[in-house]
């Protein structure tokens, strides 16, 4: 792989990492009003904007649009897996393996040269 298939693959986790704590960290605060958790999830979603769209613009150069979202699905089921382990104490089950091997298997065929 070179740097320019790199790129937007890291910018894309990175900024799954930031959407991820937008939408469901506020999930740990169930007695804030829904203000703030609104108000705190769009200043988190900044940083993910700044990052998702320059990898998206980077990322087409190299990849097509499909491919792209294929990537950025996959990233964002194994970013929130890890976050809903580690950060909300939930455990994966076996059909959540399953859903994840099931998108592997469209990543596959996103990419797969017909």
């Amino acid at each position: 792989m070179t740097s320019a298939q790199i790129l937007p693959i890291l910018l894309l986790c990175c900024s799954n990492v930031f959407m991820t704590f937008a939408w469901y960290g506020q999930l740990r605060y169930p007695n804030t009003p829904l203000w703030i958790l609104v108000l705190a999830g769009w200043g988190i979603a900044f940083f993910e904007y700044c990052l998702a769209v320059p990898a998206n613009h980077y990322g087409y150069r190299v990849y097509n649009a499909a491919q792209l979202k294929t990537i950025q699905e996959v990233i964002t089921l194994g970013v929130f897996a890890i976050f809903s382990v580690t950060y909300l104490g939930e455990s994966l089950k076996w059909n959540h393996l399953v859903a994840f091997g099931l998108l592997s298997l469209a990543a596959f065929f996103a990419f797969h040269k017909w």
